[in-house]
């Protein structure tokens, strides 16, 4: 009977010492095992989120019961391991993610690098570039329904001095970068102003057999142009009989009833008398003109003078 329990005892110790082995065996193998977390998105754009030992997307789907309709694919491919981007994504046929190669091996080859900057050159260049001029209007008319533009100021571009770096490819300029910049010269702003118009009646309107009526000299004039040139003034230094240097959109010579410095508009242009004219003479006025091609174009024009002074 004693030998009947002793048996008995081995037995059971025997089994459990089995049954811990196997557990431990499973332990050790759920301790190896690498658990991912993975996205499931589908084609309703619900997703999911599952934790799974398992690495084959097929797998992971009938682990997580999940059928794929006769319309729908999944992305990766069923025979597919997961990736590290570790997202299944299920969409309606036709609708397939564009695929994105995981392992793109870029090879960068030397010598195509090197000549890619075999012929690249720079090159620092200094030059004086135009600053614009701004045009400012002025409206002094004081709600007047008929007004006129009077040019008070005539606008000047300024002038820069800017040093760029220019990178050229094969002597083609693919790159420009300023370096520095300095303003040489600020520009004049062009000052134009709204004024009442004078309306010239009857009485001071403008004859070619009288002249000029009305007691303030404004009226229509013979007006013609001239530049410093030798055939229109018999020399070339450009200075005037006011002993002023002549200027474009500026001076005029005008009869001796017109004292110097005397300021006019003709065409909304402010002139100023500065100059004289053996032929200057009753209702003739000669503006100067830069060239003497501008002052053939002009020729000869019967205008509106109104005098300011």
């Amino acid at each position: 009977m004693k030998k009947f329990l002793r048996s008995s005892s081995i037995r059971k110790i025997v089994i459990i010492s089995s049954i811990f082995f196997v557990i431990l065996g499973i332990s050790v193998l759920a301790g190896s095992a690498k658990l991912n977390s993975i996205n499931i998105k589908f084609s309703n754009n619900q997703e999911i989120t599952v934790i799974t030992s398992k690495t084959k997307v097929s797998d992971i789907l009938d682990e997580n019961h999940i059928v794929l309709e006769e319309n729908e694919t999944v992305t990766p491919g069923l025979d597919k391991e997961i990736t590290n981007t570790k997202t299944i994504i299920i969409t309606l046929k036709g609708n397939e993610p564009a695929k994105v190669s995981e392992n793109i091996k870029t090879e960068i080859n030397k010598e195509q690098i090197l000549e890619d900057y075999t012929n690249i050159t720079e090159k620092i260049e200094t030059v004086i570039e135009e600053i614009p001029f701004e045009t400012i209007t002025k409206d002094v008319s004081n709600g007047s329904a008929t007004t006129r533009n009077a040019i008070i100021q005539q606008g000047k571009n300024g002038q820069k001095k800017v040093t760029y770096k220019i990178s050229y490819k094969d002597d083609i300029e693919i790159l420009r970068e300023e370096l520095s910049s300095e303003i040489i010269k600020e520009p004049v702003n062009k000052i134009v102003q709204v004024q009442t118009k004078s309306i010239i009646t009857s009485r001071s309107s403008y004859s070619r057999t009288s002249g000029i009526s009305g007691q303030s000299g404004s009226g229509v004039y013979k007006v013609t142009a001239y530049c410093a040139c030798k055939q229109c003034c018999g020399k070339t230094n450009g200075i005037t009989a006011s002993g002023a240097r002549a200027t474009a959109n500026h001076t005029i010579a005008a009869p001796r009833t017109f004292a110097f410095g005397t300021k006019v508009i003709i065409n909304g242009i402010t002139y100023t008398v500065e100059d004289r004219g053996g032929a200057i003479q009753g209702n003739r006025i000669d503006i100067y003109m830069n060239s003497h091609a501008e002052a053939l174009q002009w020729g000869v024009r019967y205008v509106e003078v109104e005098v300011l002074n």
